[in-house]
């Protein structure tokens, strides 16, 4: 059984001393831009920029869209003139705030005997800074951006840890694994209770042996993980997405997920069917699109204006070849897509919370309630994000 293990970054494998590392790191950016921005408009406008990335929620832009978007516009320069004086910045003096952290010894023999074991690993830190900074701290760690399956930055998540939809996100880019599953951090508010409330079991990176927060599967040290995950039935450790609170998470993720995968395809790419049977990725993305205008979307106005609706399930399945998805344009699906999926979402979350126990009448299921119909959309999406991966999984095969 394969295990997933998602890890924080900051005070987790890496001592970073945030108070005298985060004012350094702005300092030494605003001062590295002073040559083209006074560092008394940089600074504020860094700031805004950062709150603006971390409290988004728009599955169609990444973080670093929305943060240059707001900087560049408040310090009044494209971002084309500054593109080489960033590039600059995080290749010879970001490396120099390393001083402002300490490798922890228990790191990297934790990693290396996890990746041993055949277990897919993934660096879960908060992703509001680009890729360059987050792999020099990797490094500063002792540890190789290489050895890790996915890491978050800037440039391929849509969603800051302020978020839950932010660990469905991590979950969904690894194609949405089966069996355990754990995330290990030490920040009780933004690593382990949004983990927990999506469905994962946690591990807490907890020094003081007085805490006791209460919610997590495991706590300890870092060289304590090893023999707890030896100890722990991996049963234990398999997700439930199942909560209201997880549902909303999976859907707002989705549309983020399939952007990442997608982004860089070529058009052969977005047409490719790995066998006869199989569904190209413009065919996934075009079935999700009219699943959620034409199946979802009817199911939820059925459910909120009529207790015990009666819920429809047509058959998709032969949508694929009546209207030729094979031919339609990915990327255009796609944007449709996100669209009818925001709208949907917005509807359920202005709904009263007592709604998610309306009873139902399901064509196939039979009896049901708001809480499972909304369940079956997340599951929907979970088994095509996993079709996905591994028709990518497929394509990255056939170039070696």
């Amino acid at each position: 059984m394969t295990y997933t293990l998602l890890f924080d970054l900051d005070d987790t494998l890496l001592d970073t001393n945030i108070e005298s590392f985060v004012p350094a790191f702005f300092e030494a950016l605003s001062e590295h831009m002073a040559p083209h921005v006074y560092p008394n408009i940089t600074l504020p406008a860094l700031l805004s920029a950062t709150r603006l990335a971390m409290d988004s929620e728009d599955p169609s832009c990444t973080l670093q869209e929305v943060f240059e978007g707001d900087l560049y516009s408040k310090i009044g320069i494209a971002k084309q003139e500054l593109i080489e004086v960033i590039e600059n910045f995080y290749d010879n003096v970001f490396p120099n705030l390393r001083t402002t952290t300490n490798p922890l010894p228990d790191a990297v023999p934790l990693i290396e005997w996890a990746i041993s074991q055949g277990y897919r690993i993934a660096i879960a830190t908060d992703p509001l800074f680009p890729r360059k900074a987050t792999r020099h701290r990797l490094r500063w760690a002792g540890l190789d951006p290489e050895q890790f399956e996915l890491i978050s930055t800037a440039e391929n998540f849509h969603f800051s840890k302020t978020h839950l939809a932010y660990y469905a996100e991590v979950i969904g880019q690894l194609g949405w694994p089966d069996g355990p599953m754990l995330m290990v951090g030490n920040d009780m508010r933004r690593d382990i209770i949004p983990a927990d409330m999506l469905g994962l079991s946690t591990y807490f990176i907890d020094n003081d042996s007085a805490s006791s927060p209460g919610i997590e599967a495991g706590r300890g040290k870092l060289a304590d993980l090893r023999p707890w995950l030896e100890s722990t039935d991996p049963s234990a450790l398999i997700p439930s997405f199942k909560s209201p609170d997880a549902i909303l998470a999976v859907m707002s993720s989705t549309p983020a997920v399939l952007r990442s995968m997608s982004s860089s395809l070529t058009e052969e790419q977005w047409h490719h069917e790995p066998t006869s049977n199989d569904w190209a990725i413009n065919e996934i993305i075009c079935h999700l699109r009219d699943s959620e205008l034409e199946i979802h979307k009817v199911q939820l106005q059925l459910m909120i204006e009529k207790v015990g609706a009666f819920i429809p399930r047509p058959d998709s399945s032969v949508w694929a070849n009546e209207r030729n998805y094979l031919d339609v344009n990915g990327l255009v699906a796609l944007a449709e897509f996100t669209k009818a999926r925001m709208q949907n979402i917005e509807a359920i979350r202005n709904l009263e919370t007592s709604i998610w126990s309306r009873k139902a009448r399901h064509a196939i299921f039979g009896p049901t309630n708001f809480v499972e119909v909304v369940g079956f959309i997340a599951d929907h999406d979970r088994a095509h994000v996993q079709q996905v991966w591994k028709t990518l999984s497929a394509i990255r095969a056939e170039r070696v």
